[in-house]
């Protein structure tokens, strides 16, 4: 017997986390029972509904690399009917995004079935790395840089201390090419962290994370993870 929200996980649907906000929102059925309790143990034999969705069996684990483009939504389905993350990978099994990436922000994305990679990669516990460049407007102070290094106070909490390098000033434009290496992932949080110091973010990729780069996709490409990369990401979580 296994906890619900590991069972769905392990399935597929979904991470382990998300599993629980569906869990505790009434979405989810057992034999035809909605379970909002948390330790609710199950077998992988029951018969569960989430989101009015039939669980099947134990899928093969799949894991792609995108190069996402400007303009693609990082969710399974988008409400607007525009182009999202899911529809650029070229497979039928059920994936869904590690994290997310905004609407005009491009890079690195993992997309998988596989739960407790995502429970891994998203939790803030295992300090994942994700680096950024960001083109702001104007100039980076070594206060600014001090500032967004030891953390800035975003919708009313501090960030974790970041890894920050200025990479270029252009002086004709007003602008600054700038490298941040954070470990979280709060919603629209690199361009929050900027804010606070004064700064818009103009553009916005995500160059690499933890290991993995974009070397050799073009915007829009995608790729699988070797078995080794796979094996990699999830020593990650043991250090």
């Amino acid at each position: 017997m296994e906890r619900l929200q590991k069972v769905i996980a392990e399935k597929g649907y979904c991470s382990r986390r998300k599993a629980e906000e569906l869990i505790a929102a009434g979405k989810v059925e057992v034999n035809g029972k909605i379970v909002t309790e948390m330790g609710y143990k199950v077998s992988f034999d029951d018969d569960i509904l989430v989101e009015g969705n039939q669980l099947s069996d134990k899928e093969e684990k799949v894991y792609f690399l995108l190069n996402k483009p400007r303009g693609v939504v990082t969710t399974v389905h988008d409400e607007k009917s525009r182009k999202t993350v899911v529809d650029l990978i070229p497979t039928t099994s059920r994936i869904y995004p590690v994290g997310r990436l905004d609407y005009d922000t491009t890079g690195i994305l993992i997309l998988t079935n596989d739960g407790e990679l995502t429970e891994l990669l998203t939790h803030p516990k295992n300090n994942i790395e994700k680096t950024y460049v960001a083109k702001v407007n104007g100039f980076l102070t070594s206060e600014n840089i001090n500032k967004l290094k030891n953390g800035v106070v975003i919708d009313g909490k501090k960030t974790n201390k970041a890894k920050v390098k200025v990479k270029k000033y252009d002086k004709k434009t007003n602008t600054s090419l700038v490298e941040l290496v954070i470990h979280e992932g709060k919603n629209h949080q690199v361009k929050k962290m900027f804010e606070a110091i004064g700064l818009k973010v103009l553009k916005l990729r995500r160059e690499k994370i933890a290991f993995l780069t974009l070397t050799g996709l073009k915007s829009g490409e995608v790729r699988e993870l070797t078995i080794h990369e796979v094996k990699k990401l999830y020593s990650l979580g043991s250090k």
